[in-house]
């Protein structure tokens, strides 16, 4: 496994800028020609053409919000029916794996290993046709995903976009059986546009001729925006009822937390539902292609029992979960556009309040936060700043300090001084959005280099790795982070005595935000099941 992660660091590391063009989908070049050459005996050495990708019965789904929750509670609704389910989504939060999933759990070690090589020697073998280059990062799991849902013989996949849409390499799907796009917002912009209805185009790119669309209700810019998609393009297109508008005994209740789940769930009901109803129809006439004829309400049903059942057994690491830890708690969100902390910071103040209420004493709030690419971090830390944080930690996302570090959490596009610097600048803004003035930043540093923690406030601080930051954090009062194996970072006792309210506190409250991939970073340490 050594070696495939290692040739994974290579992948990743030769990655190039996502080019805003059509040359973006020159993956269905190396789709149309790619086989698998050390296929297992079950399995017939075969060609792959784009068109049987259709065999997959694909349910395809974008988004700025929300798309990732929406595809898992999709996935968790049909695999109760009893079908055999891919899904293949983005990011990944600990292992590269968990973004190829099979009946809802990442495929293991060794089923990854197998069609890896496959993939890879065949895209090896013909790469002086395509002038000597391998895919990308992620158009190499794209293909990777693809095959193992073909090679499984899944009776479905849930396919969740990348980036975008019209451009994104999940876009060469010919013939899915439903599109569905979540809420849209500001994000990417330096591929997708800086304005929501250049960013509802690209988005509506994955619509296609004949297969119906669903939409949650979305601003009046890009609800046009997508009507005349839909319209150009030649499908039908349909707004989600209120999720309080189904049929149901009492509220449907939800797995994943979050008043903004609400319209996830409905959309992912009609999803479903358009999905089993062309499944089971056997009448020509009410399978066929359906046109564009505006936009229409989607009509609210009586969920089945497998429904409830789905949308209530719905996991999502990552997105508004909380883990409690003795007298620590964590509150792990991925938000990381303003609207996605908007509605973070609501999910996190209800249920933080609540827990408050139960404690019995003194409770210490505390923010770690980090943001990566061209995000607003200024934006999102105006939004956190009314919550009331007694500390404020700021890391880059690296897990630990060591060599060691898992190279499926490592970022090879942005350097670690880069990293750092984005870090003080946000507890910066932190500062002046707390009126605290400047003080000069101390130099302190360990061997290798990295700062091991400024200091510019009592209240806000950086440190080199989550690891460093979850350890200081918590205090030792985390018997999982208190493992003697880990290693520990020291600090200097001026910081350790800072640390003096986190020691006395009946409870901690940890609200970890602003990156999947720092939410992920944390979770490869607060839940050590998940490195398996």
């Amino acid at each position: 496994m050594m070696r495939l992660y290692r040739l994974l660091e290579r992948l990743r590391a030769c990655t190039e800028v996502l080019a805003r063009h059509r040359q973006w989908c020159s993956i269905a070049e190396l789709l149309v020609r790619f086989s698998s050459t050390k296929v297992a005996p079950r399995y017939r050495r075969m060609e792959y053409q784009v068109k049987e990708l259709d065999r997959l019965n694909i349910i395809h789904v974008t988004g700025t919000k929300g798309k990732g929750s929406t595809c898992a509670f999709t996935e968790q609704i049909l695999r109760n029916y009893g079908f055999r389910t891919g899904f293949y989504s983005s990011p990944h939060l600990v292992q590269v794996r968990e973004r190829i999933r099979i009946n809802g759990q990442p495929i293991g070690k060794e089923l990854f290993t197998k069609y890896f090589w496959q993939v890879y020697g065949r895209l090896e073998e013909t790469k002086d046709a395509h002038g000597g280059r391998m895919p990308a990062y992620f158009r190499f799991l794209t293909i990777l995903a693809f095959h193992v849902f073909l090679q499984e013989k899944v009776d479905l996949a849930v396919v969740e976009v990348g980036i975008g849409g019209a451009y994104d390499c999940t876009n060469i799907i010919r013939s899915p059986w439903v599109c569905g796009i979540s809420s849209l917002g500001i994000d990417h912009t330096s591929l997708l546009g800086d304005t929501i209805e250049k960013i509802a185009w690209q988005k509506g790119g994955i619509f296609k001729p004949g297969v119906p669309a669903f939409t949650v209700k979305q601003t009046d810019g890009s609800m046009k925006v997508l009507q005349e998609r839909a319209e150009e393009i030649g499908c039908s297109l349909s707004v989600c009822p209120d999720l309080d508008e189904y049929e149901s005994e009492g509220s449907l209740r939800l797995g994943l937390a979050g008043h903004h789940q609400r319209s996830n769930a409905s959309l992912a009901l009609q999803l479903s539902h358009t999905w089993l109803q062309r499944h089971f129809l056997t009448d020509p006439v009410l399978s066929s292609p359906v046109e564009f004829s505006g936009v229409n309400p989607a009509q609210a049903f009586r969920p089945s029992p497998a429904m409830i059942k789905g949308l209530a057994e719905t996991e999502w690491p990552g997105r508004n979960q909380t883990l409690k830890r003795g007298p620590v708690t964590y509150f792990l969100d991925g938000a990381h556009t303003t609207r996605s902390m908007q509605a973070c910071v609501r999910w996190f103040n209800e249920v933080a309040t609540q827990h408050e209420k139960n404690a019995g004493g003194p409770v210490v709030r505390v923010l770690l936060f980090n943001a990566t690419g061209e995000r607003d971090c200024a934006a999102m830390l105006k939004l956190l700043a009314p919550c009331h944080f007694d500390f404020a930690v700021f890391c880059p996302n690296i897990t630990e300090a060591i060599a060691t570090c898992n190279a499926d959490q490592q970022n090879f596009n942005v350097s670690v001084e880069n990293m750092l610097t984005r870090c003080l600048d946000n507890q910066q803004s932190w500062r002046i959005l707390n009126g605290q003035e400047e003080k000069p930043e101390e130099g302190l540093l360990i061997g290798g280099g990295l700062p091991l923690v400024a200091e510019r406030n009592s209240d806000t601080l950086v440190f080199p790795c989550i690891l460093s930051a979850l350890q200081w954090i918590s205090q030792g009062r985390d018997a999982v982070l208190s493992d003697p194996n880990k290693c520990i970072i020291p600090v200097k006792p001026s910081i350790s005595a800072k640390a003096a309210p986190l020691r006395e506190a009946v409870n901690i409250h940890v609200l970890i935000t602003g990156s999947l991939h720092l939410v992920g970073g944390a979770l490869k340490h607060l839940e050590p099941a998940l490195n398996c």
